[in-house]
């Protein structure tokens, strides 16, 4: 743990999910909440008038929504990732913001722990990948194919990416990867390499949600 908080913006029209979280968040010094915005349009200014590390967004928001809100920060050329908590109540929106650029998504269930885990994690530059979620998206897949109509076949991952990819997608690091298939650390970086270049993404997030598209992890 470092001795400098990340500087969190905490974007959700309710306010009582707002409290709740910003009052978890107050009990770690790892995390700072230096600003916190009811809906997109609040996102965007508070995204100019402060210091943000990290932008905690829901999706479902009068007026300008997440997803809306996540191109609008493209269009502005806004770099500051995005970690997107939902409740999970609409597969698409989960989709499209991830394919909209959010770096992580979690469930509004999650502990403290986690929340703090993943909030230092993308302000280091990684992905957060929620198992449970990222079991649902696979789900909601297989029951409504439509949603992933017209994606297109990549060049075949070979076995061992794939078993790298699936342990991504159930939320291990590198290093866990590396000693639960008895590899070498840089040996996973490799192949997660391969698959990058394979499935045409650039980060873990993008690989996974590319993977669930194409029902590689099934």
């Amino acid at each position: 743990m470092t001795d400098t908080p990340v500087r969190v913006l905490l974007v959700d029209d309710q306010t009582l999910v707002r409290q709740g979280i910003r009052g978890l968040l107050a009990l770690t010094p790892e995390v700072e909440v230096v600003g916190e915005g009811a809906d997109g349009d609040e996102a965007l200014r508070l995204l100019d008038e402060c210091d943000v590390q990290v932008l905690l967004l829901d999706l479902r928001m009068p007026g300008r929504d997440g997803i809306a809100t996540l191109e609008a920060m493209r269009e502005r050329d806004v770099h500051i990732p995005v970690l997107v908590l939902t409740t999970f109540d609409d597969e698409e929106l989960v989709l499209q913001a991830l394919r909209g650029g959010a770096r992580g998504y979690l469930l509004k269930d999650v502990t403290l722990e986690q929340l703090v885990s993943a909030v230092r994690s993308l302000a280091s530059g990684g992905t957060v990948l929620q198992p449970a979620l990222t079991e649902r998206l696979l789900q909601a897949m297989v029951e409504r194919p439509e949603i992933i109509e017209g994606i297109q076949r990549p060049e075949p991952l070979t076995a061992r990416e794939l078993d790298v990819l699936r342990l991504a997608a159930a939320g291990w690091s590198n290093r866990e990867i590396a000693h639960g298939l008895h590899l070498a650390e840089g040996t996973v970086k490799n192949h997660m390499s391969s698959v990058l270049l394979k499935l045409g993404v650039r980060d873990r997030i993008r690989a996974v949600l590319r993977a669930l598209e194409l029902r590689l992890l099934a």
